[in-house]
C-alpha cells in the first residue's frame, strides 16, 4: 500500500514557494533589476513549479508564466558567447553556470508538462541550456564539489536533451571517486557545501544514472551528520575547510534530503532529522519544484526514531569527538589543518575554537587558547589521540628559529639572495641554505568528555611566554564570579564563575597544579586574544565575538579547568 500524502507539508512547501513567486506575478512585464544569473534561474523554476503545483495560490496564472519569460529573457542576457553566465568572483565559471544550469533543466522538465501556456517558456529555456552544452560538456572545475554540480547539470541535460558525450564526460569525472571517507564526511568537510551541493548533486546522479554507489554516498554523509546536529538545531562546522568553518549552519538545507531518504528507506532517525530541520518553519522557496520533480518527498515521513541519550561519536578522519546527554553537549576538535600547512588559506580547517558546550540556553560557543610564541598564532593541534572513553589529548609543537651565516659555498658577492618563506617570514635569505637554531614550544591539552561538560588539563610548556585562555559565551547570558575588563571581556583569576542564561548556568572552576598564579585584571597585554600574524599582516582578525573570560599568565604553566553544565539552586 503506497505512503499517503503530507498534506501539511506539501501546502507549507507551496506557500513558501508563492511568497518568493508572487511579487513578480504581481508585476509580470517588470524586468528583474539586481539579481545574478543562479538568482534568476532559481525565480524562473520557482514560477513554473507554482504554476504546475495545485497547491499554489499561483496554479495556472497566466501571470505566473509572464513573469517567467520577463525573468528568461533577463537570464539569456547574461550568456556570453562561450555559453557561461557573466557575473560572480568566478569569472567565466563552468561549474558556477552549471548552479544556473541545473535550475534551467529542471524547469524546462516542469515546463515541457505544462501544457501549451507553458510552450515559449519550455523553448526559451532549452535555447538557454542548449548554449551552455559545449561549455559544460568540455570546461573544469576548482573545488571538490564543483565536481559533482557539474556533473549534475551534465546528467540533466542528458535527461531533457539526450547526448552520449554528456554522460561520457559524467562518467570521466565519476571515475576520480566520490570524496567521502570513512566516516561519512565529504573531503571538504563542509556543511554548507554537503546539504546545497554534493548531496543533492549525488542524488540527482544516482537517480539518472542508476547508481547505487552514489545514493550509499548521501546516506553515509547524513548518518555522519546525525552526530553533528547541536542542541540549537545548527550542524556543527568548526571541522569545515569552507566558509562556514566560522559560522553557525542550519539544519533546514539538510531537509528534502534526510525526508526523502526517510521515505524510501524507512529509517525513523532521518525521519526525526526531516522534523527538526522543518521545526522552524519551511522557507525555501525551491522545496515545491523539488516536490514535483521528486514525488516521493510529498510522501508522509515513517514514525521518527527517539534521540539516542546520552550517546558519543569520535569522528578520526575529522578529529572532532562529540558527547551528547540530557545536561550537556560538549564538541571537541583536533583537526586542523593549519599545522601540516603552516598557513591560514580558503580550503583549508583554520578555525581555533577547540572546545563548544551547549547547556540549554547557556552555550560556551569557543574555547581557544594563544601564546606569545613569535606571533605564530593560536592553539591549533596538531595531533589528536583518543586515551580511553570519552578522553582525548590535544598536542602541538610550534618551532622557529634563528639563521647563522651562509656556508661559504652558498654565498653570493652581490647579496641578492632568493626569496624564500621559513614558515612565518618570507625574505631574500634563502632560508634553506642556512644553518638553524630552532626554539620549540609545546601545549598538550587533556580533555574528558563528561555527560555534564568536560575536564581539561592545559600543560604548557617551553619557553616563558604569555598565554591566554579564551572562553566566548554566546551572548544573552550574565556572567557571576570574574572581574570585569570592559567591552564584554571578564578575567577569571581564582575561584568558580558561572554563565547563566535563562534557567541554565555553565560553571567554570580552576586550578593551577604548576606555574605562577594567574594573571589578574590589570595585565591586559596578556589577557587577550592574539590571532597571529597571518591575520594581522593584513589588517584582519579571525576573533569570536559575545561574552569573553579570560585566563592567562605567563608560561610554563599546567592548569585544571572543569566546566559543568547544570541549573541554577532555586532561591530560598
Amino acid at each position: 500500500m503506497p505512503t499517503p500524502l503530507d498534506h501539511d507539508f506539501v501546502r507549507a512547501v507551496a506557500r513558501a514557494a508563492d511568497r518568493e513567486a508572487a511579487p513578480p506575478a504581481a508585476a509580470p512585464d517588470e524586468k528583474p533589476t539586481g539579481l545574478p544569473h543562479r538568482a534568476l534561474a532559481r525565480r524562473v523554476k520557482t514560477l513554473v513549479a507554482a504554476y504546475r503545483s495545485p497547491e499554489s495560490a499561483l496554479h495556472g496564472s497566466a501571470r505566473a508564466v509572464a513573469a517567467a519569460t520577463t525573468h528568461l529573457r533577463a537570464l539569456r542576457a547574461t550568456q556570453t558567447s562561450t555559453g557561461l553566465f557573466a557575473g560572480g568572483d568566478n569569472v567565466q565559471s563552468p561549474p558556477d553556470s552549471a548552479f544556473t544550469v541545473n535550475d534551467v533543466c529542471d524547469a524546462h522538465i516542469l515546463a515541457a508538462g505544462g501544457g501549451t501556456e507553458l510552450r515559449e517558456v519550455t523553448a526559451a529555456l532549452a535555447d538557454i541550456a542548449g548554449a551552455a552544452f559545449g561549455a559544460l560538456l568540455t570546461g573544469g572545475v576548482h573545488t571538490p564539489n564543483h565536481r559533482w554540480e557539474l556533473c549534475a547539470a551534465l546528467a540533466r541535460l542528458h535527461r531533457s536533451f539526450p547526448d552520449h558525450r554528456l554522460l561520457d564526460r559524467v562518467e570521466d569525472w565519476l571515475a576520480e571517486g566520490v570524496d567521502i571517507d570513512a566516516e561519512g564526511l565529504y573531503s571538504e568537510r563542509s556543511a554548507n557545501y554537503a546539504a546545497h551541493v554534493s548531496n543533492p548533486s549525488l542524488l540527482l546522479l544516482a537517480g539518472v544514472l542508476g547508481r547505487d554507489d552514489l545514493l550509499d554516498a548521501v546516506e553515509r554523509n547524513l548518518t555522519a551528520t546525525l552526530d553533528l546536529i547541536r542542541p540549537d538545531g545548527t550542524v556543527e562546522t568548526v571541522h569545515s575547510r569552507r566558509q562556514d568553518q566560522h559560522h553557525p549552519f542550519p539544519l533546514a538545507p539538510y531537509l528534502p534530503h534526510y525526508r526523502l531518504l526517510a521515505v524510501r528507506t524507512g529509517r525513523g532517525d532521518f525521519a526525526r532529522a526531516a522534523r527538526l530541520a522543518a521545526a522552524g518553519g519551511i522557507d525555501d522557496p525551491d522545496l515545491l519544484a523539488e516536490t514535483l520533480l521528486t514525488p516521493d518527498l510529498r510522501r508522509a515521513l515513517p514514525a521518527p526514531a527517539e534521540e539516542t541519550l546520552p550517546r558519543a561519536r569520535y569522528l578520526t578522519t575529522a578529529r572532532l569527538a562529540a558527547r551528547a546527554s540530557a545536561t550537556a553537549h560538549t564538541v571537541l576538535y583536533g583537526g586542523s589543518d593549519v599545522p601540516e600547512h603552516r598557513r591560514i588559506r580558503s580550503g583549508l580547517a583554520c578555525n581555533p575554537t577547540f572546545l563548544r558546550l551547549f547547556a540549554g540556553d547557556a552555550v560556551l560557543d569557543a574555547v581557544r587558547l594563544t601564546r606569545g610564541f613569535f606571533d605564530l598564532g593560536p592553539f591549533r593541534a596538531a595531533d589528536m589521540t583518543q586515551l580511553a572513553d570519552h578522553r582525548y589529548r590535544l598536542t602541538q609543537t610550534l618551532t622557529a628559529a634563528y639563521y647563522q651565516p651562509l656556508p661559504k659555498d652558498r654565498r653570493q658577492d652581490d647579496g641578492a639572495y632568493r626569496m624564500a618563506d621559513e614558515g612565518r617570514f618570507s625574505a631574500a635569505m634563502a632560508f634553506p641554505d642556512r644553518p638553524r637554531d630552532e626554539v620549540s614550544h609545546t601545549t598538550r591539552v587533556e580533555v574528558d568528555l563528561r555527560e555534564d561538560g568536560a575536564d581539561l588539563r592545559i600543560d604548557i610548556s617551553g619557553p616563558r611566554v604569555p598565554w591566554s585562555l579564551e572562553l566566548t559565551f554566546r551572548p544573552g547570558g550574565v556572567t557571576q564570579g570574574a572581574l570585569p575588563l570592559g567591552d564584554g571581556r571578564w578575567c577569571l583569576t581564582t575561584g568558580p564563575m558561572t554563565y547563566r542564561a535563562g534557567d541554565d548556568e555553565i560553571l567554570v572552576e580552576t586550578d593551577v597544579e604548576a606555574g605562577e598564579p594567574l594573571a589578574g585584571p590589570d595585565r591586559s597585554d596578556v589577557l587577550r586574544y592574539d590571532p597571529g600574524q597571518d591575520h594581522t599582516v593584513v589588517g584582519g582578525t579571525d576573533a569570536t565575538t559575545g561574552n569573553r573570560v579570560y585566563l592567562g599568565g605567563l608560561g610554563p604553566h599546567t592548569l585544571t579547568v572543569a566546566l559543568r553544565a547544570g541549573r541554577p539552586a532555586p532561591a530560598g
